[in-house]
């Protein structure tokens, strides 16, 4: 059921100079950072970790573990207890999208999939992500794609990134896979100071999703963008609708009250559920639809913010 003219193949399916085209988008914008360093090398951040590094942070009382290279020596004379010096480390940024291509991803009644306005959604977070100098790369799962692009700097970062976009939408088959194994994948990839960002509807979320979230927010800074289309949130017109799903012929009767108030409270619970938990460990959540005017709802990412920044699209 989608309401996208058949004749723009932009509509359902992703066109890499419609991603190269958002680079416009970008400009005057970058990703937003909690606290930037003053390091000579663009991409190089300070981190919110302490350890070894180049700046001097604090000093605390002494740890087994600790190395006996960085005693303070001053401290431990002067107040008596074993104290050593805590730094603040610089750690290269990078960004690592994971983008979902699960089935459920193409389909749209508004202007275009939300598997194509993630595309979209995933470009420009790269080309903000470059314009801080940092590393970008994908992750992709869902619809048979178990793919990644390794995160690199400049422009030939995030062109990879856009063709792999383009390729793996072209690609993607009519196979699951749950976000947890996505979010496992990319686990993998992410190094030292790295964001990751969730580009998905939600509908993937299973429930080994919130431990492997977990897991990923205690080292990185996360955010998220879900998708959604008009039909998911409101439901269509009474009338009795027919539908193909999984190769399987469906037909949804509106005339009945029961069926229009379930609709959109099916779709809602799954979202918000997985939107809950992005929120409780601290991930920066977008709401986009795929009518939704890219830039502005993507803004929260752009501000600078200690916590994070929620935004209904």
């Amino acid at each position: 059921m989608n309401s996208a003219s058949t004749t723009d193949e932009s509509a359902i399916r992703v066109a890499l100079p419609e991603l190269l085209a958002i680079s416009a988008l970008a400009r005057g914008a970058a990703l937003a950072e909690s606290r930037r360093a003053s390091a000579a090398q663009s991409g190089l951040h300070l981190s919110r970790w302490r350890g070894r590094g180049v700046d001097f942070r604090e000093s605390r009382i002494y740890q087994p573990g600790d190395d006996i290279r960085h005693m303070d020596w001053r401290v431990t004379a002067r107040s008596g207890r074993a104290h050593t010096k805590l730094f603040e480390e610089e750690r290269e940024r990078g960004l690592l999208l994971l983008v979902d291509f699960n089935p459920g991803m193409r389909f749209g009644t508004r202007v275009r999939f939300k598997s194509v306005q993630a595309a979209r959604a995933a470009s420009l977070l790269a080309w903000l992500a470059s314009a801080n100098g940092d590393r970008v790369g994908i992750c992709g799962f869902g619809g048979g794609i178990a793919a990644e692009v390794k995160p690199a700097r400049g422009r030939r970062g995030v062109l990879q990134v856009l063709r792999a976009l383009r390729d793996w939408d072209h690609a993607a088959a009519d196979s699951n896979e749950a976000l947890s194994s996505g979010l496992e994948r990319a686990r993998r990839l992410l190094r030292p100071g790295m964001r990751l960002v969730l580009v998905s509807d939600g509908f993937s979320a299973d429930a080994e999703s919130s431990p492997a979230l977990l897991r990923s927010a205690g080292r990185h800074e996360l955010g998220a963008v879900l998708l959604s289309d008009q039909l998911e949130q409101h439901p269509p017109p009474a009338g009795r609708f027919a539908l193909s799903l999984a190769g399987k012929r469906r037909v949804l009767d509106f005339d009945n009250l029961r069926m229009r108030r379930q609709w959109s409270q099916s779709f809602a619970e799954r979202r918000l559920k997985l939107r809950s938990e992005l929120q409780r460990i601290g991930a920066r959540v977008v709401d986009l639809s795929t009518d939704s005017d890219l830039r502005r709802s993507l803004a929260p990412f752009t501000q600078r913010s200690v916590g994070p920044r929620d935004s209904q699209a």
